[in-house]
């Protein structure tokens, strides 16, 4: 079973949308928790394939997706294209749910209605990335390797730092992020931002 990094390609879109829903419960399988399939893809991996596919690789077993490292190499210009080119139309597609529905659809949809407030501390980590993988490639080495393609090319770019944002449940995450050079950079109710220099 060949596994292999290579940088995406449009016809990739559809299988990151289900990477990030089959990891989308702390790591874990969140099918069960949305009624529609596509609204973590639409938040959390797909704006990044489309604006910025330079800065997305996809971990393959047998030629099949299975994982993926994605980001941007400048957080505020990249909130900013997405209010003006990728929020509007979805929107419109999910209005805003009744203010009681605690819903996991309605959470994701209020975050494509709200309005980004950027944290002024992470000026020296400008860049942030979202990765997941798979259970098939867990455990081998694939997740380290993925993050040095992706620190490697934010290198190349002259980016300063890098920061990300997980969920205090996601232990096991917080330790592979430490592990590959990562600290926190400030504490959350629910999640921790951690950030690289670079």
């Amino acid at each position: 079973m060949p596994i292999t990094i290579r940088p995406y390609h449009p016809s990739d879109l559809y299988a990151l949308y289900q990477i990030c829903l089959r990891t989308g419960a702390h790591g874990a399988d969140a099918s069960h928790l949305y009624r529609d399939p596509e609204l973590l893809g639409h938040y959390y991996a797909a704006p990044y394939a489309v604006f910025e596919p330079d800065l997305c690789f996809v971990l393959t077993s047998d030629g099949a997706p299975c994982g993926y490292v994605l980001g941007t190499r400048d957080s505020a210009a990249f909130h900013a294209r997405c209010a003006a080119e990728w929020f509007p139309i979805l929107r419109q597609r999910y209005p805003l749910p009744d203010p009681g529905d605690e819903s996991a659809d309605a959470q994701i949809i209020r975050l494509l209605h709200g309005e980004h407030q950027e944290d002024t501390s992470l000026a020296d980590y400008p860049a942030h990335l979202h990765i997941d993988l798979l259970p098939i490639a867990q455990g081998h080495g694939w997740g380290r390797a993925l993050m040095v393609v992706f620190l490697e090319r934010l290198r190349e770019l002259g980016v300063p730092g890098v920061h990300l944002g997980v969920s205090r449940l996601n232990q096991s995450a917080i330790g592979f992020y430490e592990r590959v050079g990562f600290h926190t950079l400030s504490q959350h109710e629910t999640w921790l931002s951690l950030g690289m220099r670079l």
